[in-house]
Formats: structure tokens, sequence, C-alpha cells
């Protein structure tokens, strides 16, 4: 799989792209302060003062940057955390998304290694209406395409 590839039903989405990685690098990348070197694209949004304590229960924040320089905090609390090859959490936006308000979604990150690689698996459950689906979808296969590209630099 060369370019992430996501679909959606209207409510779920499903994301998935193979990486250059192990599942354990993979999962450091998608779970710690490391998103603010690779998550989002300057002209879009950034990640920016990451916050988490990685533990069935803890809590994740994130600021989102855009870029007139506003800031959208997000959030949310570990559900499942099964290192390297699992991570369930919660997220909500503490401001009015376009699409999803505050609604709490629940998403799940899985790494499945494949030979050398990792396939890197994104579900995103509980959005509520197909717009916010559709949105999400095209949102984490950019995402899975900038995780990709960040890994392949990181291990070159």
């Amino acid at each position: 799989m060369t370019q992430a590839q996501a679909i959606t039903d209207g409510e779920t989405v499903l994301a998935a792209i193979e990486v250059a990685a192990s599942p354990a690098r993979a999962f450091e990348a998608m779970t710690s302060a490391e998103v603010e070197k690779w998550w989002g694209e300057p002209d879009l949004y950034r990640f920016t003062n990451w916050r988490s304590d990685l533990r069935v229960g803890g809590r994740w924040q994130v600021d989102v940057r855009l870029p007139d320089g506003s800031t959208c905090p997000a959030g949310g609390e570990y559900l499942i955390v099964q290192a390297p090859l699992r991570v369930t959490l919660t997220r909500r936006y503490d401001w009015d998304h376009p699409t999803l308000g505050r609604r709490v979604t629940r998403v799940t990150y899985r790494f499945e290694p494949v030979e050398h690689r990792t396939q890197v698996i994104v579900r995103q459950d509980e959005l509520g209406s197909p717009a916010a689906a559709r949105e999400h979808a095209a949102g984490w296969a950019r995402t899975l395409n900038l995780l990709q590209a960040y890994l392949a630099r990181a291990s070159a």
C-alpha cells in the first residue's frame, strides 16, 4: 500500500497504510509528543503542546494551531493501551468543530507487523453524521500519508 486508503459508511471511518517502521516505532510516533513533528500541514493546521498520560484512564491533550496562529484544543481519555500493537482513545474538540461540534468520538490505532513493515489501521466511531465521517476519512488518509513520509525520512 503506497498511499493511505480510507472508507466510511457514514458513521465509522477505517483508514490504513503500510509504513517502513516497526510496530513499536509507529506506535511511538502516533502516541507521543513526536506528533508535533509531523501531524498536520502549515497551511492547514499543526499539533502543538502535546500532553499525554498513556495508560488506561489517562488523559491526552493537544492544541491544534491554525495558520492564523489561533489554537483549538482537543483531547480525550485512553480506554485501551496495549503497546505497541493497539491503543483506543476518546477524542473531542474543545471548540465547535464545523461537522462534529464537541461530540466525543472513539478512535482505535492498530499496528500490525507485515514482514519488515507495519500496517497502521485507524478506526474512528461515533462520528454522528455522514458529513463528519467523510471529512474525517479524508483527514485520516492525509494524516497517515504524513506519518508514512515522516517515518521514511526518520529512518533514512
